[in-house]
């Protein structure tokens, strides 16, 4: 009788904690397939399917981010300070799109900056190097990934010997990405440079957490240049000759102006976050050029979903051509469907993709949801090797979005990533000859290709694009 009662007793308090999984995920998912299918398996699964909810289910990203800071950064100026009149009474080109940034961000759109475009690591490591070379007075550095190689050792012994003429040399690696190449950061050390590691994967005290990652990659050198992209540093980006069997071409920029500030704080905001301290430069603000620039510091914290919203404020306000340039293409049903209204209003819309991915499953996901955008007369373009790692979105020969982000669910709402918003016709039109130039060498993407896959390669697709949440 005893055992029947405990069984009973087990019975219920399973049932108890079901109903609340299935409580929580009421509440809290902002999808009402993903609540419904959890609330199903809490229900249906009480031990398992809570144990899964509690592993899978519930989005401790914004609570993880926040614990990630060690006291409030003061470098990012509050919100509601950020704001100035000329966006809220944009009268240039794509002034719908110019007031959404202003709304998502509150972030000021700078005038007066100057833009330089660099292809590859073959055009832009020079230029790096010799802007640490000739450092004065502070040197910042973020990055995702800093190889322990021939260039990265050159960056690296370059820092130091800036160190060592008395340069503040600040230098954040992202805890995970460090992965890819040991060592870099204890030679910076060794150096004297001041190294700081976000997020670190550790056993003690235990931190196993794969997400929450600082993506962006910023450097920034006596407050008047800043080069900003996606490029990471390493041997991988260097194609003229390349240096290893599959090098990686890119995008990356340079910048100086008034925008500098910004993208400072945001240098700022992520060091304060890897237990920095908060010591924040003076920028030489004087006007070097006709762009207007805002920097969209996006993360899993208070600054959550500021890219992906701006992503969708362009597909509403192109009124022309819309051109998106990813290495990983897996857009939310919300993006997938303000690219297809655009096409659907007469945008010529274009998403270029590169023809062979580094990370093949996400290159098979993302060809289980193409055909809803060709189907509506969307432009998918797969682009011949090397492997293009660029990021890039142009609208209406006016507008550029350019930074660390991908298309995917990691860049856009787990990672720490950095973006800037372009208002400069000039500089739009170059970039999409040169996306143009890119289209034409492509292949492009038609329905027949896609239906021509056999059952088993559709099957494997599909697979790897009902797991694209955790790609």
């Amino acid at each position: 009788m005893a055992w029947e009662q405990w069984q009973w007793w087990l019975l219920e308090a399973l049932s108890l904690v079901g109903l609340a999984a299935a409580w929580h995920a009421l509440l809290h998912k902002r999808d009402p397939r993903a609540a419904f299918a959890w609330m199903l398996v809490t229900l249906a699964l009480p031990f398992l399917g809570v144990l899964l909810y509690l592993l899978f289910g519930i989005n401790r990203a914004q609570r993880r981010a926040r614990r990630l800071r060690v006291r409030q950064p003061s470098a990012w100026v509050p919100p509601s300070a950020r704001v100035c009149d000329q966006d809220r009474d944009a009268t240039g080109p794509l002034p719908d799109l110019a007031r959404a940034g202003a709304a998502v961000t509150k972030a000021r759109l700078w005038p007066g900056n100057a833009l330089e475009t660099f292809h590859n690591g073959d055009q832009v490591y020079p230029a790096m190097l010799a802007a640490i070379r000739a450092a004065d007075t502070a040197i910042d550095l973020a990055t995702y990934i800093f190889e322990n190689n021939g260039l990265g050792r050159e960056v690296a012994d370059a820092l130091i010997d800036a160190r060592i003429r008395g340069v503040r040399v600040r230098v954040l690696i992202d805890g995970m990405g460090e992965w890819y190449s040991r060592g870099i950061g204890r030679r910076l050390q060794r150096g004297g440079v001041e190294v700081r590691r976000f997020n670190p994967l550790r056993l003690l005290p235990l931190n196993l957490n794969l997400n929450l990652r600082n993506h962006r990659k910023l450097l920034l050198v006596d407050g008047g240049i800043a080069f900003t992209g996606g490029i990471n540093i390493g041997d991988r980006h260097l194609l003229d000759p390349p240096r290893i069997r599959h090098p990686v071409a890119d995008l990356h920029f340079a910048l100086r102006g008034p925008v500098l500030a910004d993208l400072h704080a945001a240098f700022v905001d992520s060091w304060i976050q890897a237990g920095g301290d908060d010591a924040v430069l003076s920028v030489n603000g004087a006007p070097l050029g006709d762009s207007l620039c805002r920097v969209i510091a996006d993360g899993p914290d208070e600054h959550i979903d500021q890219l992906a919203l701006v992503l969708h404020a362009a597909t509403a306000a192109a009124r022309s051509s819309l051109r998106l340039m990813t290495p990983y293409f897996l857009p939310s049903r919300e993006l997938i469907a303000g690219l297809q209204s655009a096409a659907l209003r007469g945008i010529a819309v274009t998403v270029l993709l590169p023809g062979r991915s580094n990370l093949p499953y996400v290159h098979w996901a993302t060809r289980h949801l193409v055909a809803d955008l060709l189907q509506r007369g969307v432009r998918v373009c797969y682009q011949p090797p090397p492997f293009h790692h660029g990021k890039l979105l142009i609208v209406d020969d006016a507008y550029v979005l350019l930074g660390s982000a991908n298309i995917d669910p990691r860049s856009l709402r787990l990672n720490y990533e950095l973006g800037v918003e372009v208002f400069d016709a000039n500089f739009a039109r170059d970039l999409g000859d040169w996306f143009d130039g890119r289209v034409a060498a492509s292949a492009p993407l038609s329905l027949a290709a896609l239906a021509a896959r056999s059952l088993a390669v559709r099957t494997r697709d599909a697979l790897c694009w009902l797991a694209s949440p955790y790609l």
